[in-house]
């Protein structure tokens, strides 16, 4: 993960303050630039307008593109130095230019506020260790928990980090959504009864709110089960 996206990775940017704040727009593009370490170094930032935030440093004694700064080096370097200064006007940009988004990505928030708005239910991070999970509960029963976690640890070739989402569902059921895409079998769950998917807009968010509905259904007790069926035979 670059330094950009691990800064802006639960930020949503405001684009009506990232004028206020001194960038230009050019088409599709936002762009500010600042010289730092006594103009003798020139920060550019660009911003797409799906808020992807990329940046460059440039040394201007030599017209030429400095890179060194992204290795990080414990000693205390003259490069950690530069890249400090990046890190301090990326979270200036971020506080002032963004709003702060629970989850990295946008399917999780989604499917996060959905859940909240029928259910009620808001996420719990129970662990501190992982601050990335989070738990939705009935009757203090788990029935959604959301993890971030690199793809590879679902068999995948990829480092990239990803957000899935756990669901308790029918075990005659299972079988059949892992042969889509999409679907995984459980992490860090029991296999049998549980499901991971991936929350990158493989699956509609229709279809997993459906999914969800079915592991809530485990959270119910089985009193209120046998008096909404009464209910229905009326």
């Amino acid at each position: 993960m670059t330094i950009e996206e691990e800064i802006f990775k639960r930020a949503k940017i405001d684009f009506a303050k990232l004028c206020k704040y001194g960038f230009k727009k050019n088409n599709l593009l936002y762009k500010y630039s600042q010289n730092i370490m006594h103009n003798t170094f020139r920060i550019d930032i660009e911003i797409n307008n799906a808020g992807i935030v990329k940046g460059k440093i440039f040394d201007l004694s030599f017209e030429d593109e400095y890179t060194n700064f992204r290795i990080e080096d414990n000693r205390g370097s003259f490069q950690n130095k530069v890249r400090d200064e990046f890190i301090n006007l990326l979270q200036d940009i971020k506080d002032k230019c963004s709003t702060r988004e629970v989850f990295i990505y946008e399917q999780t928030n989604r499917i996060a506020k959905a859940i909240t708005q029928k259910y009620g239910d808001e996420p719990e991070f129970e662990w501190e260790k992982f601050p990335g999970y989070a738990t939705f509960k009935n009757n203090n029963k788990w029935y959604s928990i959301i993890m971030n976690l690199n793809f590879n640890k679902l068999g995948e070739n990829s480092s990239k980090k990803v957000e899935i989402i756990n669901l308790k569902l029918d075990p005659t059921t299972i079988e059949n959504f892992l042969k889509q895409k999409g679907f995984y079998p459980a992490y860090h769950m029991n296999k049998k009864h549980w499901l991971t998917i991936i929350l990158n807009d493989t699956i509609s968010d229709a279809k997993i709110m459906q999914l969800i509905a079915q592991s809530y259904s485990y959270t119910i007790s089985k009193k209120i089960k046998q008096n909404s069926k009464k209910c229905d035979r009326l």
